[in-house]
């Protein structure tokens, strides 16, 4: 399981370990990761020796570790210059150490020949125009709000040259604990951070500026609570959560999963919820609503019924709402559903069409799925602080629904009503898998894992992970179309097995 925690909780284990060690320790241990990781990105770019590195330096202990860092890179015979975006408030004992390995440490305002811009900033241009690697020092996990000016127009003058980008410890801009980007921030192509993950290193927008993550081990594990603020399963948390049938195991032990969906208009998202479901784990799929001849023309293995869905038959949990449409009949289909006293999943037409206070009264659990723009509706504020702020908003939907979340985007959150659950990240997906209907598939197949007896957490958690490996499989860097996720998700389940 990748872990994450808050500032706060970071504050106090960081506290609590350097009681313990001597002095100064702690940075020396961060920066020697940050050394490490530093050099293998010259290294892919050609070479440690020789390279031009730019140390964009704050005056936090971010700043000190990009400076003992650039000291022991310096020792390995690059050229380090640190550039103080706060003169006057660097790490003395950082920049010291940078200096006496053969470095320099600069400030806006220096001569030309000192490495400044003709009118006071440094720039590229006056170091010859090349520059190998950035490491972004600029602020830590306490910094609010964006960069200022100043330092924007550094890391934009020494990015433009095309130099690899590492975040120290987080990209300067982003917030910590909630992923936001409240103004201009680095986009890193590698963050390495320390003793832990920070929720914003998990979370779009501010993830999408993180690049690939780089955890340095230094001794904080001890330290932290055994219950994080963010959690992203792994292949072996998957692997242990997916249903494996008996021996004596028959469809109806197995789980039946029931799916309400599709209408005249949109027959193809009865399909889509159904084939999701078929590879989900349950033992039958039991299909309520108008679009009966496509789904048995599709999979002929299905069992159907005109409805109401309370008449249709025994099901372990239900699906409702991919293309159902808003008039009476989804209506009250919706309400019947919401009338079962089993797991439920609400998707797309259902959350229009769903009673708040219904939901709320329900003594079975109650699954929730939106994308951004269904998640701005229920919670009446525009789509814009949604995606802003995905894991406010998916904690507050979870909250007023008394519902497990799942909330589909760049970044899948899965939150429950109890805020002393951590909120679930999932780490599957590609670009690709923004294409119509795939959301369709994903609704059958997290209802299914819910009929085959995975807690609602955990199935929202499992669908989401296996959707967005199926849909990794099935692009395989082209586009691709729901009905390919759906038929993916064998092999995903495979590989997760195996």
């Amino acid at each position: 399981m990748r872990t994450a925690y808050s500032v706060e909780t970071v504050r106090a284990a960081e506290r609590a370990l350097m009681d313990r060690l001597p002095e100064g320790a702690l940075m020396q241990r961060a920066a020697a990761g940050l050394a490490a990781a530093c050099a293998d990105v010259l290294r892919r770019r050609g070479r440690v020796y020789g390279a031009r590195v730019v140390l964009l330096v704050g005056s936090g202990d971010n700043g000190g570790d990009a400076l003992y860092a650039g000291a022991r890179l310096a020792r390995r015979g690059a050229g380090v210059r640190a550039v103080l975006t706060s003169p006057g408030r660097a790490h003395a004992g950082g920049a010291a150490a940078l200096v006496a390995a053969g470095g320099r440490v600069v400030e806006p305002g220096t001569a030309p020949g000192e490495g400044a811009g003709p009118d006071g900033p440094p720039t590229a241009a006056a170091w010859g125009g090349h520059v190998d690697l950035v490491v972004d020092g600029i602020t830590g996990i306490g910094g609010h709000g964006g960069l200022r000016p100043d330092a924007a127009a550094l890391v934009r003058a020494f990015t433009a040259t095309g130099a690899a980008v590492v975040a120290v410890d987080l990209p300067s801009g982003v917030e910590a604990d909630t992923g936001e980007v409240l103004g201009d921030a680095v986009r890193a192509d590698v963050t390495v951070t320390f003793g832990t993950y920070k929720p914003g290193l998990l979370v779009d927008p501010a993830a999408e500026r993180a690049g690939a993550l780089h955890l340095v081990d230094i001794g904080l594990g001890p330290e932290l609570p055994d219950v994080p603020d963010l959690e992203a399963l792994q292949y072996a948390d998957l692997a242990a959560l997916l249903p494996v049938p008996a021996n004596e195991s028959d469809k109806y032990r197995r789980g039946v999963v029931g799916i309400v969906a599709g209408s005249a208009r949109y027959p193809g998202a009865a399909v889509l919820a159904v084939s999701g479901a078929l590879r989900g784990g349950a033992g039958a799929v039991r299909y309520v609503g108008p679009g009966s001849g496509a789904v048995i023309a599709r999979h002929p293995e299905t069992l159907v019924h005109a409805g109401p869905p309370s008449k249709a038959g025994q099901v372990q949990a239900w699906v409702v709402g991919p293309g159902l449409g808003d008039g009476a009949e989804a209506a009250e289909a919706v309400g019947d559903v919401l009338a079962a006293d089993v797991p439920v999943l609400v998707d797309a037409d259902g959350l229009r069409l769903l009673d708040r206070d219904a939901v709320r009264a329900r003594t079975a659990p109650t699954v929730l799925t939106p994308h951004a723009g269904e998640a701005a509706a229920l919670l009446g504020v525009p789509r814009e602080e949604v995606e802003a702020g995905r894991l406010a908003a998916v904690r507050e939907l979870a909250e007023r629904h008394r519902a497990t979340v799942l909330l589909k985007g760049s970044t899948t959150l899965v939150a429950t009503a109890d805020r002393n659950v951590p909120v679930r990240v999932n780490p599957t997906g590609t670009s690709w898998l923004a294409t119509a209907g795939s959301g369709d598939v994903l609704s059958g197949l997290t209802g299914s894992l819910l009929a085959a007896g995975l807690v609602p957490r955990d199935a929202a958690s499992a669908g989401a992970y296996l959707h967005g490996l199926a849909a990794r499989y099935a692009a395989d860097g082209s586009p691709v179309a729901a009905q390919d996720v759906a038929e993916a998700i064998p092999a995903a389940w495979r590989d997760v097995r195996a």
